[in-house]
């Protein structure tokens, strides 16, 4: 589990990533582009795939990390249960959701070789 918080702290810990608003949410942004959006009342994360990406983690538990419903879902966008992941999935798929949309000498920076 994973609380509010901790979310918090893990999305601000990436170089340049700022905090906003994000209609009735908070988005987690670098370089102006959003990585993650918060639903603190739901306690889930929205994060930002390829494809790919979003298939391999919700092959590991699509109680915890599933797409979005409609159209956001099959452009990558997928949901993270706060209350059911582990710290450090997490922070593998905030890595990833970041490094999606980050500028590349950031990005560069957390991209696992």
């Amino acid at each position: 589990m994973v609380s509010v918080a901790d979310f918090k702290k893990l999305a601000l810990s990436f170089d340049e990533a700022s905090e906003l608003p994000h209609f009735e949410k908070t988005s987690f942004r670098v370089n102006k582009k959003i990585f993650a959006t918060l639903d603190i009342t739901a306690q889930k994360t929205a994060l930002k795939f390829t494809e790919i990406e979003q298939s391999v983690f919700c092959a590991f538990d699509k109680n915890i990390i599933y797409p979005v419903p409609g159209a956001w879902g099959k452009k990558g966008y997928t949901y993270v249960e706060l209350k059911k992941v582990r710290k450090d999935m997490l922070k593998d798929a905030l890595t990833v959701s970041y490094c999606n949309v980050a500028p590349k000498k950031l990005a560069e920076k957390y991209k696992q070789h």
